[in-house]
C-alpha cells in the first residue's frame, strides 16, 4: 500500500495533509525518516511511526454499542441523532455502519463495523443468527403465548414468524420477558406481541448470536470487541446451516 494512502486511511488527514507531514520529517518506516508519499509499505510487517507514535493500522473495526433511546440506527439523518454521531472522530473515520437496526426507542446491543462480509452473514436469513431481547409488556403474558411464539405467530401483514423462544420472567398486567428470535422483520418483537393482544412498553437487545451486551457500558457508550468476542461472532456465521 502507498504510504500516503495508508496514513490517510489511518486518520492522519487528507492526501495533501499527509504530504505535509512527510515534508516535516514526521514519519519513519523501520527507523528511517521517509518523505516519499508513493513509497509502498506493509503495515503488518514494518514499523511505522508518525509524530513519534507508532501507527496501529487496522482494516476493519468492530464496535459494541449500548444504544440509547432516541437515537436511530443509521449512518446519517437530516433530523435525528444517529448511532454514528455517538462515535469519536477517529472511529467515524473507519466508516462503520450498524449491523441491522434497532428501533428509535429500542436500546441495547448494536454491532457497528465496516466489515461488509461479516455484516452480510450476520444478517443473512440462511445463517439463522439468534437475537435475544428483554422486554416489558403491557398485558399478562401466559403459557399460551409461549406456545404460540414457539409455533410462530401471524403478523399484521399475514407473515407467519419462525418459531421463537419466549421465557416469562414476571407474569402480571405488567409482564417481563426474554424473547429469542431467528429473523429480523420490521418491528418484529413489537408486532409479535400485538398479534397476541399485548403491547411492548420497553425493549432491550441483550444478545446477537453468542455476542452479549457488556452491561458495564452505559447508554451511548461503546468499545471495540475483544478478540474472543470477534471469534464468537465469526464462529456463529460459519456454523453449518
Amino acid at each position: 500500500m502507498r504510504l500516503d494512502k495508508l496514513l490517510a486511511n489511518a486518520g492522519y488527514g487528507s492526501r495533501k495533509e499527509v504530504k505535509q507531514l512527510l515534508k516535516q520529517k514526521a514519519v519513519t518506516v523501520d527507523g528511517k525518516m521517509v518523505k516519499d508519499p508513493s513509497m509502498h509499505v506493509d503495515p503488518e510487517v514494518q514499523e511505522i511511526y508518525v509524530l513519534g507514535e507508532k501507527l496501529e493500522y487496522k482494516e476493519f473495526i468492530y464496535i459494541m454499542l449500548n444504544k440509547p433511546p432516541g437515537v436511530i440506527s443509521a449512518t446519517e439523518d437530516l433530523y435525528d441523532k444517529t448511532v454514528i454521531d455517538l462515535l469519536s472522530p477517529i472511529d467515524r473515520h473507519y466508516k462503520p455502519f450498524p449491523v441491522g437496526r434497532l428501533d428509535k426507542d429500542t436500546v441495547g446491543l448494536l454491532l457497528l463495523t465496516n466489515d461488509g462480509k461479516l455484516a452480510h452473514n450476520l444478517l443473512s436469513p440462511k445463517k439463522h443468527v439468534p437475537k435475544t431481547y428483554y422486554a416489558k409488556i403491557d398485558g399478562l403474558v401466559t403459557k399460551e403465548d409461549v406456545e404460540a411464539f414457539r409455533q410462530g405467530v401471524e403478523l399484521d401483514d399475514g407473515y407467519v414468524t419462525k418459531p421463537a423462544q419466549l421465557n416469562i420472567i414476571k407474569s402480571d398486567e405488567k409482564s417481563e420477558i426474554e424473547l429469542t428470535i431467528y429473523e429480523g422483520k420490521f418491528h418484529q418483537v413489537k408486532r409479535m406481541f400485538e398479534a397476541v393482544g399485548k403491547k411492548v412498553t420497553f425493549l432491550k437487545r441483550l444478545l446477537m448470536g453468542s455476542l452479549q451486551l457488556d452491561e458495564k457500558l452505559k447508554y451511548g457508550e461503546y468499545r471495540e470487541l475483544t478478540m474472543e468476542e470477534l471469534e464468537l461472532i465469526q464462529n456463529e456465521i460459519t456454523k453449518e446451516e
